[in-house]
C-alpha cells in the first residue's frame, strides 16, 4: 500500500513540476479580453510580451528588458516565487526519487527512505505555498488594475484578463500540495508501526547493574 501511495505521490508532483515550469516559461500570463472584434492575440508573460495575428498566425515578441532593470513589482514578486517554487518542487523529486521502495537505494535501510520520502512532502508542500501565492498574487493584481479600470471608465484600447499560464501555475501548485498530502500524513496512516523509525533504546548492561547492587549493599554494611 505504501509503495503504490509513493508511485502515485511521484507521478502527481512530476506532472505538477512541470506544470510549474510550464506557468514559469510560457509568456500568457495575461491576455486581452476585449469584446470587440479583435484582428490579434496578445499575451504577456513573466518575460515577455507576444501578439499573434488572428488572421495568418504571425507571432512576434517583445523581450522585456534586464532582469536588473526596474519592472512592476507584480512580475518582480511572481518571478521570484515561481523560480523558488520550481527549484523547490524540483528537490523534492530528486529526494523522493531515492526514498521509493521501488529503488534500491538504500534498500536495506528503510528507515531512511522513509524519512526521504516525509522530507520530499514537506519540501513540496514549501514549493507549493509559493506557487500558489505567486500565481494568485498576478491573478489578483490583474483583476484589480481592470477592475479600477473600468469603475473610472477608462479605456487603454485593450482590457487583460489572466490566461492559462497563471491558471497552469495555480494547477501545478495544487498538485505539489496533494503530492505533499500524500507523502506525509497518508503515507504515515499507510506504514505500518513496526516500520515507521522508532527510537532505538539500548539496555542497560545487566552485569555492570548488578555490580553497582552489590557496592550499594557493601556500602550499607
Amino acid at each position: 500500500m505504501s509503495a503504490a501511495l509513493q508511485v502515485t505521490a511521484f507521478g502527481l508532483a512530476l506532472l505538477s513540476t512541470l506544470f510549474l515550469l510550464l506557468a514559469t516559461c510560457t509568456d500568457c500570463w495575461m491576455v486581452n479580453a476585449d469584446d470587440s472584434l479583435e484582428v490579434s492575440h496578445r499575451c504577456r508573460g513573466l518575460w515577455r510580451e507576444c501578439v499573434t495575428n488572428m488572421q495568418d498566425g504571425v507571432r512576434t515578441c517583445d523581450q522585456y528588458d534586464s532582469i536588473l532593470a526596474d519592472h512592476p513589482v507584480k512580475i518582480v514578486v511572481t518571478r521570484t516565487l515561481m523560480i523558488t517554487a520550481d527549484l523547490l518542487a524540483g528537490l523534492a523529486l530528486a529526494t523522493l526519487l531515492l526514498g521509493l521502495d521501488c529503488i534500491t537505494f538504500l534498500k536495506e535501510d528503510p528507515c531512511v527512505k522513509l524519512k526521504l520520502c516525509y522530507g520530499a512532502g514537506v519540501t513540496l508542500c514549501a514549493g507549493s505555498i509559493l506557487g500558489l501565492i505567486g500565481s494568485v498574487w498576478y491573478a489578483v493584481d490583474v483583476y484589480v488594475e481592470r477592475a479600477m479600470l473600468v469603475s473610472h471608465n477608462i479605456f487603454l484600447g485593450v482590457h487583460y484578463d489572466f490566461g492559462w499560464s497563471c491558471w497552469l501555475g495555480m494547477a501545478g501548485s495544487m498538485g505539489c500540495f496533494v503530492a505533499s498530502v500524500l507523502l506525509t500524513c497518508c503515507l504515515y496512516a499507510c506504514t505500518a508501526p513496526s516500520s515507521r523509525c522508532q527510537p532505538q533504546r539500548h539496555p542497560r548492561p545487566r552485569g555492570r547493574a548488578a555490580t553497582s547492587e552489590m557496592y550499594a549493599m557493601d556500602s550499607r554494611v
